[in-house]
């Protein structure tokens, strides 16, 4: 994907709204890592999906500052929820200014906390699972997450292909790279889905959960 190119995608599909505008700014501006954020394209990707899928709950591990979130809840139906969970309680009020200025703030449930230990207490059955969080995890979430997926639902995982890494370092120790690998490998052979990994930005992998 060049630049070129890039603008050229970005030129021919919806806008994103002003409150996006200025989260993706902000983020920019106040914040440490902002590449971590899913930004204009992925975002109205996300959007999409719903749209597509029309889930009446969605689990987000990894808020960030909450762009994904916004997207997220931007196109699903009117009756829905979104539960999104984040560990890093110094950016929450940044955050939650954002979800707060937004149309569906009484619709999204931000959860500070270690998602590995919030899982296992969540009681709603999801139809779609975005996972965005600490890549050293993604298998552990994989797991916790699985049964609370009904079957015919979805679960998304984002930066699968992390820096093109998966393939040009192979060997490499990094407990991210590590951990992104596993997952990978270990999604390819669950036959209780169908995947397919999406070559955007860093790798988007969409996961079928198989009817009963």
């Amino acid at each position: 994907m060049t630049d070129d190119l890039e603008e050229y995608i970005l030129r021919h599909i919806d806008d994103e709204s002003e409150l996006l505008s200025a989260l993706n700014r902000e983020t920019h501006l106040y914040h440490l890592r902002p590449r971590m954020i899913s930004g204009h394209l992925q975002g109205r990707i996300l959007k999409m999906f719903c749209r597509m899928i029309r889930p009446h709950r969605i689990l987000e591990l990894g808020t960030f500052t909450g762009y994904s979130a916004l997207c997220l809840a931007e196109g699903m139906p009117e009756d829905a929820e979104l539960h999104t969970i984040d560990v890093d309680d110094e950016i929450e009020e940044f955050t939650r200014s954002f979800i707060e200025r937004s149309p569906w703030k009484d619709r999204i449930r931000f959860i500070i906390g270690d998602a590995c230990e919030i899982i296992p207490s969540l009681e709603d059955i999801y139809d779609m699972v975005f996972i965005d969080a600490n890549k050293r995890d993604y298998m552990r979430y994989y797991e916790l997450v699985f049964d609370k997926v009904r079957p015919g639902g979805f679960i998304l995982a984002d930066n699968t292909l992390w820096d093109g890494k998966v393939v040009t370092d192979p060997l490499s120790r990094d407990a991210q790279t590590v951990g992104i690998e596993r997952f990978n490998d270990e999604i390819a052979d669950d036959t209780r889905v169908e995947k397919v990994i999406i070559p955007l930005r860093d790798g988007l992998t969409v996961i079928y959960k198989k009817p009963l």
